[in-house]
Parts: structure tokens; C-alpha cells; sequence
């Protein structure tokens, strides 16, 4: 039962509504004719409200809890609808939402699974009915190969496409109230990262060999630990030669300049002399209207596509190297700081991880026992076995 009640003079109701103690003041003072006036006012408030015809808009527009009580009733209605909704109608309407977070090559990418995957297993399906039995048999048939081609998607592959699923189904049963399907599913388990990093006389031997306008290009990559789309989205005001660091600041991405990887990603590199020379040459060779430290012959950023196919791998094949992608190169730096003797939370950041976990799984046959911290006995190293050979 509500009641009527007075603070600092005025009278105000007192009552509940769905299960939320409202308290709507007004500006009658306090007699017995107003509090009368009151009484019968909420007599028919509770009327309303046994019957479910009442309004909180209606009675008390400039009250903070009509938007309140709006956003419930929406949610209601949203339970009420939301596990009819169609499982394609509502990806898509996920996956708009998620266009302001993630970058443009993570979208491009959850496209394609929703398109070749996820839509069409699923397609006509109301969301809220996909059980965990729907969810297994999509799995085991991702792992299936194909009938006609014989090919096989990788644990990797078929780990990210369900991933993707089990984030719209959260979504769904969070917004719309139902407990969601996805429970005690393990990813597939995968075989280690391969690592097949060069040794540093195979860095030498393919340093000396590369062609002259993309020497400097290799010794970036093999001495930093940079990205593929790292060092092709960098750009010439992000190199300072003067402290002699390096700013990751963007990546470029299927063309595209995007945001770095990971927040960890966004981070700045110490030079060694060896970069710093390779870079001082690089930069007195560009052209000045040129943006991108490396660039195609028109001025374009490097495609890496077309780098790998036309430079690198006949470059590994003419050096009898064996073929091995180009992210090795990035493996390699990782390597050879171990090898050197490099503090692993130094190293971490180099490479742009959070911490060093990732660096123990991956690496961990290559960390010596004695460590120091700085990039110091990496430069020892190469001032050792390399320097020499490419100055």
C-alpha cells in the first residue's frame, strides 16, 4: 500500500512499481483537503498498476524515472521477442554494433565468417533455439573435409569462426534474458606456433644478397621484430632519428591504415646502429614527397603480397634457405635478443606484447639462463658477427 507523506512542507506519494519504491513529490502543502486530494489519487495510481494499464509518463512527465521504467519496459518486450529473432537478422545487427570497436580488417574478417559459415548453417533458425547440440554439430562439420576438394580447415580456422559464434549467442541470450547455450565448449586444442627463426649468418647471407632497394627494408625487419603490416603502414614522422626510436602508430592492413594490433601494439622501439644505418640510408634515398618510409616505385605503400611473392621467397629458393613466410623474420628478432642475452620484459615491449607469457610459450627453447635488459648485448652481437658485413 502507498501512501501520502509530507518533507519540508509539500506532499509527495509514496509507492511501489514494479518492485521500485517511487517517491513523486508535489507542490500542495499540507491540509487535510490536500492530503484527501492525494489519497484518491493514489487509490487510482494502484489501480492502475494492480490492472497494468498504468503509465508513468502520463501521470509524472518531468520525473527521472520515466525513462527508467521506459528502458525496462523495453526490456520486457525484448525478452518477450528476442529468442524469435533470426539468427542471420540478429549477426548482423551484432556485428554493425561492433564496427565502432574493432578495425576495419578484424570486420572484414567476421564478415566472411558470417557470409561462408555462421549464416548459412544457421540461416532461418530463431537465435534463442540453437542449443549446444546446434553449436557441436557446426563444429564437427567445420572439421569435416571437403568432398570435393579434400581440403581441411585448420584448428586455428575453425577456432575463430566459433568464437565469433559464441560471441552473438552471449550477446543474445545476455540481451534478451535466457540462459545462453554456449557452455563447457573448449577450443580445439592447436600445435605450437611454428618457429623457424634464421640463424643469424642466414640474416647475413640474405642482407647481402637482397636486392639493393630492398636491403634496408630487411634489415628493419629482421632487427626490430616489426609486423608485416607494422613496418609497411610506417611513415617517416614516426622515425626519430635523433633519439633513435621508432613510434608504432598504425599498421596497414589489406591497404588500409588501421590502428595498431593491440593497445600493447602502440609502442615505441630503440634502434640499434644497425637499424639506425639502415634507415639513415633509406631515408637518402626516398623521395621527399614520399610519406611511407618503404614504398613501391610509384610512391604506394609496399604490397606485402607482392613483396613475398616477387622478392622474398626467390631470394630464400636462390639462397637454397628453404621456403619460410616472412613473419619469421619477426620470430628471428625475438630469437637472436634472446640468444643475446636480452631482459624478456624488454623484449616483450619491443615486440609489442602486454607481458611476457606469450614470449615463455613461444620462445621459451631459445631464453638462455643469464639475462641482461636493454638492447645492450644484442648490440654487442652484431658489433661481433654482423656489423662488419653490412655497414
Amino acid at each position: 500500500m502507498g501512501s501520502v507523506n509530507v518533507r519540508d512542507g509539500r506532499l509527495y506519494l509514496d509507492f511501489r512499481y514494479r518492485s521500485v519504491r517511487c517517491r513523486e513529490h508535489t507542490k500542495l502543502s499540507d491540509s487535510p483537503a490536500n492530503r484527501k486530494a492525494l489519497a484518491a489519487v493514489l487509490a487510482r495510481l494502484e489501480l492502475e498498476i494492480q490492472r497494468g494499464t498504468f503509465d508513468y509518463g502520463k501521470h509524472f512527465p518531468e520525473s527521472p524515472k520515466v525513462e527508467h521504467f521506459r528502458q525496462i519496459e523495453q526490456l520486457v518486450q525484448q525478452k518477450a521477442v528476442g529468442g524469435k529473432i533470426l539468427f542471420e537478422v540478429f549477426a548482423n545487427l551484432w556485428l554493425e554494433e561492433k564496427r565502432a570497436e574493432w578495425r576495419l580488417s578484424h570486420i572484414e574478417t567476421i564478415e566472411g565468417i558470417l557470409r561462408c559459415h555462421l549464416v548459412p548453417y544457421y540461416r532461418g533458425n530463431p537465435i534463442g533455439v540453437i542449443s549446444k547440440g546446434d553449436i557441436m554439430a557446426l563444429r564437427g562439420q567445420l572439421c569435416q573435409a571437403d568432398a570435393e576438394t579434400g581440403k581441411q580447415l585448420s584448428a586455428s580456422r575453425v577456432n575463430h569462426i566459433m568464437t565469433a559464434l559464441r560471441m552473438i549467442l552471449n550477446e543474445a541470450a545476455e540481451r534478451f534474458g535466457y540462459e545462453s547455450p554456449w557452455r563447457n565448449i573448449k577450443a580445439l586444442p592447436m600445435p605450437r606456433a611454428d618457429i623457424q627463426p634464421f640463424t643469424l649468418k642466414e640474416v647475413r647471407l640474405i642482407i647481402d644478397n637482397v636486392r639493393a632497394d630492398f636491403r634496408s627494408y630487411y634489415l628493419v625487419r629482421f632487427f626490430t621484430g616489426m609486423r608485416t603490416g607494422e613496418i609497411d603502414g610506417l611513415t617517416w614522422d614516426n622515425v626519430d632519428f635523433g633519439s633513435r626510436q621508432i613510434h608504432i602508430r598504425q599498421a596497414l592492413v589489406r591497404g588500409q591504415i588501421e590502428k595498431t594490433k593491440t593497445a600493447s601494439s602502440y609502442r615505441t622501439l630503440a634502434m640499434s646502429q644497425v637499424v639506425y644505418d639502415g634507415l639513415y640510408e633509406q631515408w637518402k634515398r626516398s623521395d621527399e614527397k614520399n610519406r611511407f618510409v618503404f614504398t613501391a616505385r610509384n610512391g604506394q605503400p609496399l604490397n606485402h603480397r607482392n613483396v613475398t611473392r616477387r622478392v622474398w621467397y626467390p631470394l630464400l629458393e636462390y639462397l637454397g634457405l628453404g621456403k619460410r613466410n616472412p613473419y619469421q623474420s619477426r620470430h628471428t628478432a625475438a630469437t637472436l635478443w634472446l640468444a643475446a642475452g636480452e631482459n624478456p620484459e624488454w623484449i616483450a615491449r619491443q615486440l609489442g606484447h602486454a607481458n611476457t607469457s606469450m614470449l615463455f610459450r613461444v620462445y621459451s627453447r631459445y631464453i638462455p639462463n643469464l639475462i641482461r635488459q636493454d638492447g645492450s648485448a644484442f648490440e654487442q652481437l652484431l658489433d661481433q658477427e654482423l656489423c662488419e658485413e653490412v655497414g
